[in-house]
């Protein structure tokens, strides 16, 4: 049997020295929560502890929130039906116009990728019919406007996805590139002199560039940002790369949140094993956040 990990005193930071907001839970919910198991009650809490992180950041006290992983079972569970917590942040600061864009800073080459998904929380079957030109120029218009004012990039160079294998070959295993997504291209093309759009890149071959600049030494290869059309094809190759180091931060909100890529883990709960990489890289990355905003 693996020896866990003793966590040595001075390993800790010390609750002395932190700013702590408690959030009052009601003891019959508090009772109910069990260390390492998901229910309506531990769903009840998670919930109320962000709706107060909002309300205190919309009132002046914060500048960002980054929160940590839920499970949506236990949200709905307690009668909270939101897809997760992007839809709760956006819905309580008032916004239609928001993304989930992925960041992670490699290891190797300390290169910067950054994800943004045109759709998100939707069975794969409602993709092609929730994509239009009209989606995918609200969530251009938001991940041009986060590269100028979040990370200080004017003129980026985007790599947009295709849907179908191929990008669908001249309509031979889909139309979709075809009848719309190439024609909106090019007239976002027409509109946007000052952003280099690429695309749309087979969805097979678009991580092929990333990867070689993640992880070797090709970085002056890599766009700025990545365009992919739905969930699995965004998250696959992100997670792949920087499973303990991607960060999810939602982009049109009037205020910075970011949140570890990783879910709740309850299966190792209180057994020291945790990595914490990706918790802390949320951390760093929102300060960055703020700090570019403030400027």
């Amino acid at each position: 049997m693996r020896k866990l990990p003793t966590i040595e005193e001075n390993d800790l930071a010390n609750p002395d020295e932190l700013t702590i907001r408690d959030v009052s839970i009601e003891k019959a919910t508090a009772t109910k929560i069990t260390i390492g198991t998901g229910n309506a009650a531990s769903g009840e809490a998670s919930f109320a502890y962000l709706e107060e992180a909002i309300a205190l950041t919309q009132q002046g006290e914060f500048q960002g929130i980054v929160t940590a992983p839920i499970a949506k079972s236990c949200w709905k569970a307690a009668g909270h039906d939101f897809p997760g917590q992007t839809e709760v942040l956006a819905h309580r600061a008032g916004v239609e116009k928001f993304g989930m864009l992925f960041v992670a800073r490699s290891p190797y080459t300390k290169w910067t990728l950054r994800t943004l998904l045109a759709t998100t929380h939707i069975p794969l079957n409602r993709v092609a019919t929730t994509l239009n030109p009209a989606l995918m120029t609200l969530k251009l218009d938001l991940l041009i406007d986060c590269l100028s004012k979040d990370f200080g990039i004017d003129n980026p160079q985007i790599a947009i996805a295709g849907l179908n294998p191929h990008s669908g070959e001249q309509g031979q295993l889909g139309t979709e590139e075809r009848d719309w997504l190439i024609p909106w291209l090019e007239a976002e093309r027409g509109k946007r002199p000052q952003i280099q759009l690429i695309g749309p890149i087979p969805p097979d071959t678009m991580w092929v560039t990333p990867g070689q600049a993640w992880y070797g030494d090709r970085v002056e290869n890599a766009a700025d940002a990545y365009l992919a059309l739905y969930h699995d094809q965004g998250l696959i190759p992100v997670k792949l790369m920087a499973f303990d180091r991607a960060i999810n931060t939602t982009i049109g909100l009037p205020f910075v949140r970011t949140s570890p890529d990783h879910g709740t883990a309850f299966d190792i709960a209180q057994k020291g094993v945790a990595n914490a990489s990706s918790m802390k890289a949320a951390i760093e990355l929102a300060t960055e956040l703020v700090r570019q905003r403030c400027r």
